[in-house]
């Protein structure tokens, strides 16, 4: 399988996993997963929770091709090191005010899931042939 194919494929499943975890909170459990923000109330549906997945799983590609592509020593080990950064960075809005406790527990597993389908599906190594390795 082409790295192409196999990030296409990692990209559809990092976008799915925090839908299924949306689909786990609010229709099957019943919980809303709200943040006010003073007068202003955001309910968040499976949309947006898809389409912001998807950026970051486009933009973490674009990333780590741009590495690659680039000749960027180590650029996997670059790209993680950046990855979990982002990922850290991410959990910094859930310590303010505005979220119940389900709903942070709800969207920290959300960029848990994104995060656990992106960083080892996306690094992954390069078929043989990609590679330019003799085929056995």
């Amino acid at each position: 399988m082409s790295t192409r194919r196999r990030r296409v494929g990692v990209t559809a499943l990092a976008v799915l996993a925090p839908v299924l975890v949306w689909l786990i909170a609010d229709p099957m459990l019943g919980h809303r997963l709200r943040i006010a923000d003073g007068e202003k109330t955001l309910d968040i549906g499976a949309v947006p929770v898809a389409v912001v997945a998807l950026l970051a799983s486009l933009s973490g590609w674009g990333l780590l091709a741009a590495l690659e592509r680039f000749g960027a020593p180590r650029a996997r080990a670059i790209w993680t090191g950046a990855a979990v950064a982002v990922l850290t960075v991410s959990f910094l809005p859930f310590i303010g005010d505005g979220m119940d406790g389900g709903t942070r527990i709800f969207l920290a597993s959300m960029h848990l899931a994104v995060a656990a389908v992106l960083i080892p599906g996306l690094r992954g190594r390069a078929s043989a042939a990609e590679a330019g390795a003799p085929r056995a």
